[in-house]
């Protein structure tokens, strides 16, 4: 029958100990010497057989993905027995090794002829001679089973506690042998991976010194700087920044090697072996060893040269674009501009000459006279006005304009005009002022005509019965003047255009009097005088025209 022992670890007599002792060093001497698992393995079982006469030993290795057992080593059993064994699936009843890495304990089977552990596989130990069989996991620091060590008999027999502690022993080196197998393969795999990842890589990559000199190129790097590695390894980096570059470079690594950040990066210019200059991302990272201090810097360099390139024509395309967009609007503009102008200037000059032929031409009374000289004395003064908002217009876009800023109280400027446009107000809107005095930086005589512009519009564009309130607000660097009203409002569409010149919106369809330049006049003055002009509204909500200027 088979049975369980639980693992546990025990001295040996001075005897064995000397013994395991000098077989210990020989496997030790194989580790040491980075010999391969299948060797330092089949040693371990060369040495156990040696100790214990009449075994035969073997060491299987487990696939824990698959749960699968598989040859490790075993000088003295059988080719064809370890072949058919091999790939084994582990379980409770898969003979002792099976049964032995799937329990994760010792499982001593004294006689395979009759033990129900190896009905599957009964007849292949048989075939070659095999009666006994017990096996102790193999596991590694961590408690997971990495494989089993088994001893064989050719007749019955059941091991004595001399030889379960030997096998714990020997069980252990081969612990430690899978162990620094597995460790010493993913080292050289992730060398592997990083040589080719480092070698293969489309990025130019280096390795530096924490003195910023190269101590590893890669092939990318030297194709991105026209030179050879014999030419690059041992430069400093900031031999290849362009002169001008050198302190930013310089800056930038010092403070990953003080420790002030893990990884930097910056755009810089590299002058290549040619000559070439090469607009490049760097980023730079330290590589800390074991204890945590900065062992080395690790370098990336890609080349943007040909990316600023194409960003620089798509910019200057792009900007072309704009200004030839910009041409043909002002092109149009200035033809309607023109156009408007004409047409602002021709009705007024038609009333001109048309009532100096009426008082030519015809016998009037004094009162048809006086009427028809006000009517010309009206459309000059109309000429006038535009002609005199015209060229403030063009003086500003030429910097001509003459301001002369100066401490201005609001108050009474507000009631003048409020009093100058009441005779205007009185026919449609109630005209009213609310708000503290207070003192801005302006020009007098320009602040009086933005005004008078905005109370005229929000007069003008009004409903019947409607209100025009002027409101000063103060705060602690500026001051608002906002002219207030409850007339229709302006829709979105039309927001667009309130700056245009001549640009009246549906005002002709509405019968308002302009020329279509208060606004765009306005909104130059207050700017030239550093302050800013807003309008907000919301159809049928009424319309606020806010003015900022400097206290």
């Amino acid at each position: 029958m088979s049975e369980t022992v639980p693992r546990g670890e025990q001295e040996l007599e001075l005897g064995d100990s000397l013994g395991l002792l000098e077989r210990q060093t020989r496997v030790l001497d194989l580790l040491a010497s980075s010999a391969g698992l299948d060797e330092v393995l089949r040693a371990v079982t060369v040495a156990l057989d040696e100790l214990l006469p009449g075994a035969r030993s073997s060491i299987l290795l487990l696939d824990p993905k698959r749960g699968t057992l598989h040859h490790g080593a075993a000088e003295g059993l059988p080719t064809r027995y370890l072949a058919s064994i091999d790939s084994i699936a582990i379980g409770p009843e898969a003979g002792s090794c099976g049964a032995a890495a799937y329990l994760g304990s010792r499982v001593v089977v004294a006689d395979i002829a009759t033990d129900a552990l190896w009905d599957g596989i009964r007849d292949l130990a048989l075939r070659d001679g095999l009666r006994s069989c017990w096996s102790q996991p193999i596991f590694g620091r961590d408690g997971s089973v990495l494989g089993t060590f088994a001893v064989y008999h050719d007749e019955p027999y059941r091991p004595p506690e001399r030889e379960t502690r030997l096998v714990d022993r020997f069980a252990h080196l081969a612990s430690v042998a899978i162990e620094h197998a597995n460790l010493y393969g993913a080292l050289t795999e992730s060398e592997a991976r990083f040589r080719r990842a480092f070698e293969d890589n489309a990025v130019g990559m280096a390795l530096a010194d924490l003195d910023g000199r190269l101590t590893k190129v890669n092939r990318a790097l030297r194709q991105l700087l026209r030179m050879s590695e014999k030419d690059l390894l041992g430069a400093a980096v900031t031999q290849l920044v362009r002169a001008d570059k050198v302190d930013e470079a310089t800056s930038a690594l010092h403070g990953l090697v003080r420790g002030g950040c893990e990884h930097v990066q910056f755009e810089t210019v590299c002058t290549a072996g040619d000559g070439t200059e090469l607009v490049v991302a760097a980023t730079a990272s330290v590589v800390h060893e074991a204890g945590g201090e900065p062992m080395y810097l690790s370098l990336n360099l890609l080349d943007l040269t040909q990316r600023r390139a194409a960003e620089a024509e798509r910019r200057a395309r792009r900007e072309a674009e704009v200004a030839r967009h910009a041409a043909e609007a002002s092109s149009r503009a200035k033809s309607e501009f023109l156009s408007s102008l004409s047409h602002e200037i021709r009705t007024p000059l038609q009333a001109i000459t048309g009532f100096a032929e009426l008082l030519g031409s015809l016998d009037l009374t004094e009162q048809r006279r006086q009427e028809a000289l006000h009517q010309i004395t009206e459309a000059g003064g109309h000429i006038l006005a535009l002609v005199d908002d015209v060229l403030d217009i063009a003086k500003m876009e030429a910097g001509a304009l003459e301001v002369r800023p100066e401490r201005v109280r609001l108050r009474p400027l507000v009631e003048e005009v409020v009093a100058l446009l009441e005779p205007l107000a009185n026919q449609r809107v109630e005209l009213g002022l609310r708000g503290p005095d207070a003192e801005v930086l302006a020009d007098r005589r320009r602040l009086r005509q933005v005004l008078i512009n905005l109370v005229t519009n929000a007069i003008r564009h009004n409903r019947p019965g409607g209100w025009v309130l002027v409101r000063t607000v103060c705060g602690t660097d500026k001051v608002l003047l906002q002219v207030l009203d409850g007339g229709p409002g302006i829709d979105r569409e039309h927001q667009q255009q309130l700056f245009v010149p001549f640009q009246r919106l549906d005002a002709d369809r509405r019968g308002v009097p302009g020329a279509g330049l208060g606004l765009p006049l306005a909104r130059t003055l207050t700017e030239a005088m550093g302050g800013r002009l807003r309008i907000r509204s919301s159809e049928g909500m009424g319309t606020t025209a806010e003015v900022e200027l400097p206290n």
